[in-house]
């Protein structure tokens, strides 16, 4: 074999191993305000529902499932039954869906001029014309003091893409979301993470 052929080789290959690795991250947009006491260790938690998020207790829990895994990497601990927690944790989580159209393109145009079957006319036609779904994910964490219910720390996530995202998606989100803690950043950069925790 080759020097250039093994070369050629390897490069197939380091782009295979890039592909994969981009499957399985996310990319996404994290802000984070408020003020955790430097002094405070992360403690316990547990969740607090609004009464609309009561109202549907199976996606809530959904929700509080997909955020366990980032309270947890932070250093939090789910309080025991009974007991009470440090602080109450109130989540969100927002996916909206948009239509993608040629026209959103501007190199729309991927047709041209010519002759209409059957009529004389030249006009223009447009050839390869579909639409795409893609959706726009943002999820935010709240965490309170539960004794005094002052605000200790926020968080939020945003990232976009083809779907509308399963669990491994919102779980990856809740973890960008809380990458920085305790630290805050209200200018909103970007964290990669990986979809299995």
């Amino acid at each position: 074999m080759t020097t250039s052929a093994r070369t050629a080789f390897a490069l197939i290959g380091a782009g295979l191993l890039a592909a994969c690795a981009a499957l399985s991250t996310l990319q996404a947009q994290i802000t984070s305000y408020g003020q955790w006491p430097a002094a405070r260790s992360p403690g316990t938690y547990a969740f607090d529902r609004l009464p609309s998020q009561q109202a549907r207790p199976e996606s809530q829990q959904r929700l509080e499932d997909a955020a366990h895994t980032a309270l947890t990497a932070a250093g939090f601990t789910a309080v025991a039954t009974g007991a009470e927690p440090d602080v109450l944790v109130q989540l969100g989580a927002r996916v909206t869906r948009y239509e993608r159209s040629p026209w959103d393109d501007p190199l729309w145009w991927h047709g041209g001029f010519g002759r209409w079957p059957g009529r004389p006319w030249a006009g223009p036609y447009w050839a390869g014309y579909s639409q795409s779904s893609y959706y726009d994910r943002e999820v935010a964490l709240m965490l309170r003091d539960r004794a005094s219910g002052a605000p200790l720390y926020e968080a939020r996530a945003s990232s976009e893409g083809t779907g509308s995202g399963g669990s491994d998606v919102l779980s990856a989100m809740f973890r960008a979301a809380m990458a920085d803690f305790p630290k805050t950043g209200s200018v909103p950069h970007s964290v990669s993470v990986s979809l299995s925790p």
